[in-house]
């Protein structure tokens, strides 16, 4: 095998990927999935998040790992972010000015990826997770597929990394300065840009901390709340001089009552329910929580109106709007994943498989298409308006309505002649209907065509095809003659090969109906002569 290098042209030990790296750190062998919201405050946050800056991801990616899993609004918002990119249909594309080379190459992963790796959508959620943490790591797990190579994918808890010394990559935490990760061993997709260099301030998870933090604290309280004053108070009332047991026996009634909705006492000992007036200390908590939500929906779609509709300032416009938003942040999410891709599974998969690759200027590279399909109706309008006046490529207008161009031999739709008011076609000029309407009494009802154009309207209708394949002809002829006597000598050879046989069917057809329909009301006129005769 040729030397192989890797994205960035250094030459890579093919025989390392024969393991995953992570199988050779024993530190990462059975790590222990320990929770972290145990004692939450602002002072703890406030300490993780400056070891996260000092280049200890550990403590920070387990907090957002915890955060997801225990808020119910965050993750139904950021799986919306996640599974909005499985929607999205992607190719492989190959570089500008490609060789066939080139072009077989992209052809050839696209359809490795395809048939070749079932969880290719998982892996893309994988990548997603990024959005969030900051960066997410998925480890390759090379093997042999016939005679090819073909990679497993297995994503890797952000808990395993750390900073580098320098705090300008990740690397894998192995209790000491850390591993490099290995090339053709990752895809490491990093989300944005790092604060101003800052790694360990990628993701959005890093901004939620504070809104995830407040709305603890106010569901902690509403709960509070609730126990305290969502039901009744109960005051048991004893009678002057009465003994400490007997109000021992009056508070063990009460606190029975309110729990178990059974109790007994002395008959001249009394119990009253207090209802508690409504406070707007329970709004208060609930308007918390509800700025939390909504910060969370802004910070991951942009916009509230595509999660959280209040009845009250979620119009149509609006909606409309805070989507477009949501389309513009799929579009920025679908180009870095794509980028990230293209970079570490492409160019593995061509560079062990392929070969004749040394660089990602002239590799195939995988594409989201996230345009969306501009209005079928409008642009059928515009275009007929316009193509009298100006020369459209076709390939601009299958891109824009996503038609795409039919295969050799594939079915496809053909226009139909059109139907004119009162049911007529081309075929029937108004002269033509006017002399048949003149000849034919109307005789069906209200609004119907009489018989005879109705008969010639049909005719017009099935021989439409007919007559298309003889102008098609015709138009052959026209598009090669080279002049009028030349067109003129052209017609007349090939008049005996005009593909008539279908034209002279539907006409024998059309005859014999009408020949019909002329007996038919022959008999139906001597039978209303017969009937006035007998009167």
């Amino acid at each position: 095998m040729s030397r192989i290098v890797d994205q960035y042209g250094s030459p890579i030990d093919v025989g390392m990927l024969r393991d995953p790296q992570t199988s050779r750190i024993q530190t990462l062998a059975n790590p222990f999935l320990v929770p972290m919201l145990g004692g939450i405050s602002p002072a703890s946050i406030a300490s993780v998040l400056r070891y996260a800056d000092s280049g200890d991801l550990f403590h920070q990616h387990r907090l957002f790992s915890d955060m997801e899993e225990r808020d119910a609004h965050l993750m139904a918002e950021m799986n919306k972010r996640k599974m909005a990119l499985l929607g999205v249909s992607w190719d492989i594309v190959p570089p500008r000015n490609a060789t066939a080379s080139e072009k077989s190459s992209a052809a050839w992963c696209k359809e490795a990826i395809e048939d070749g790796m079932d969880d290719f959508e998982d892996l893309l959620l994988a990548c997603m997770d990024g959005v969030g943490h900051g960066f997410a790591a998925i480890e390759l797990a090379w093997s042999k597929v016939g005679s090819e190579l073909l990679p497993n994918f297995h994503p890797r808890p952000q808990e395993w990394f750390q900073l580098s010394r320098d705090r300008s990559s990740i690397v894998l935490r192995d209790g000491a300065a850390g591993q490099e990760l290995l090339p053709f061993g990752w895809i490491l997709h990093q989300h944005g840009k790092a604060k101003t260099g800052y790694l360990g301030r990628l993701g959005l998870h890093r901004v939620l901390v504070w809104p995830f933090l407040y709305k603890s604290y106010a569901i902690g309280d509403f709960a509070e709340f609730l126990e305290t004053y969502g039901l009744p108070m109960i005051v048991g009332k004893y009678f002057n001089g009465a003994s400490e047991a007997e109000k021992s026996s009056l508070l063990a009634a009460v606190t029975a009552l309110g729990h178990d909705a059974r109790a007994i006492m002395p008959a001249d000992m009394s119990v009253e329910l207090m209802k508690v007036a409504a406070t707007a200390g329970d709004q208060m908590h609930l308007s918390m929580i509800d700025w939390a939500d909504k910060s969370v929906s802004k910070c991951l779609l942009g916009a509230t109106l595509t999660s959280q509709a209040d009845g009250k300032t979620s119009t149509n416009a609006l909606g409309k709007v805070h989507d477009s938003v949501r389309h513009e942040i799929l579009e920025a999410d679908a180009r870095q994943v794509a980028g990230t891709l293209t970079c570490n599974l492409v160019y593995p998969l061509l560079s062990l498989n392929r070969g004749g690759i040394d660089n990602l200027r002239r590799c195939p590279r995988l594409v989201f298409d996230v345009s969306q399909p501009e209005d079928l109706v409008s642009y059928a309008d515009s275009l007929s308006k316009l193509a009298p006046m100006m020369e459209i490529p076709a390939i601009w207008v299958r891109e824009k309505l996503h038609i795409p161009a039919p295969q050799e031999g594939e079915e496809v739709l053909v226009a139909k002649p059109p139907v004119l008011d009162g049911g007529a076609t081309p075929g029937l000029s108004a002269a033509t209907r006017a002399a048949l309407a003149a000849q034919s009494p109307q005789v069906s009802g209200d609004g119907d065509p009489p018989p005879a154009i109705a008969l010639a309207d049909r005719l017009a209708i099935e021989a439409g095809d007919a007559w298309q394949a003889v102008i098609d002809h015709l138009e052959s002829i026209v598009h090669a003659a080279s002049s009028l006597e030349e067109l003129q000598q052209m017609i007349l050879t090939a008049y005996a090969g005009l593909p008539l046989a279908d034209l002279r069917a539907v006409l024998a057809q059309g005859l014999a109906v009408a020949a019909l329909a002329g007996i038919a009301d022959v008999q139906e006129e001597a039978t209303r002569d017969r009937q006035g005769h007998a009167q």
